[in-house]
C-alpha cells in the first residue's frame, strides 16, 4: 500500500528499494519525495546510508513474483482480460499462501 506523499499531496511510494547508485538519481528521487534504499557502490568516496532491513524485504518480494512466475498460466498469461488475470493471481498467490502452512509442526 503506497503512503501519502505530502509533497505532491498524492499518494505514492514512499521508497525506492534498489536501483542505480548516482548522486543524480538519489537527489532526484528526494526531489519526489522518494526515499532511495539503495546501497552505495564499493567503490563511492563517500557511503551513502541504506536502511538494510527494508533492502532485505525486496529479496522476499522478488522470491514471491518467481515463484508466480513457475505457474504457466501466470507467466504465459491465457487470460487477455484484466479481471480475469487478476483472479488466476489471487489464486496463485493464495495457493502459495496456504501451502506455507502445510510444512509449519
Amino acid at each position: 500500500m503506497p503512503c501519502w506523499n505530502f509533497r505532491l499531496q498524492t499518494p505514492g511510494p514512499c521508497w525506492l528499494i534498489g536501483g542505480y547508485d548516482s548522486d543524480g538519481f538519489r537527489q532526484d528521487l528526494l526531489i519526489h519525495g522518494i526515499l532511495p534504499v539503495i546501497p552505495s557502490q564499493k567503490g563511492r568516496s563517500v557511503p551513502q546510508k541504506t536502511d538494510w532491513q527494508r533492502y532485505r524485504d525486496r529479496n522476499r518480494v522478488e522470491r514471491i513474483f518467481n515463484h508466480l512466475k513457475q505457474m504457466r498460466r501466470i507467466a504465459i498469461r491465457y487470460n487477455k482480460t484484466a479481471p480475469s488475470f487478476m483472479s488466476f493471481l489471487n489464486i496463485a498467490a493464495a495457493r502459495l499462501w496456504i501451502g506455507s502452512f502445510a510444512n509449519v509442526t
